[in-house]
């Protein structure tokens, strides 16, 4: 898909510069997730947050084996563009397929 991301590097805090599939590349902060808690409060750590990887089968950003997150979410924080939006702009063909 057009918003897996493709390569990642840490920034600072936790802030990573994303590029994905399609170009378009960006920085997100991952601060108000990481602070949530839930599954992300153990990447409060610094040292592991940037143990991060990315799994190129399914274009995610992810620690370890148990928390990634979604790309959608980060394209639509690095590039500003829903990725909803972008199926919305689809071929006609594809949206077709989506319909049946």
């Amino acid at each position: 898909m057009h918003w897996h991301v493709v390569s990642a590097k840490y920034l600072d805090g936790y802030r990573l510069a994303v590029t994905f599939a399609d170009g378009n590349s960006g920085v997100v902060d991952l601060t108000k997730q990481i602070r949530s808690g839930g599954v992300f409060a153990r990447l409060a750590d610094p040292k592991v947050f940037q143990q991060f990887s990315i799994n190129s089968d399914f274009g995610v950003i992810c620690w370890g084996d148990d928390v990634d997150i979604a790309p959608e979410t980060l394209y639509e924080q690095a590039v500003g563009k829903s990725p909803a939006a972008m199926v919305a702009e689809s071929p006609r063909q594809y949206r077709a397929k989506r319909k049946k």
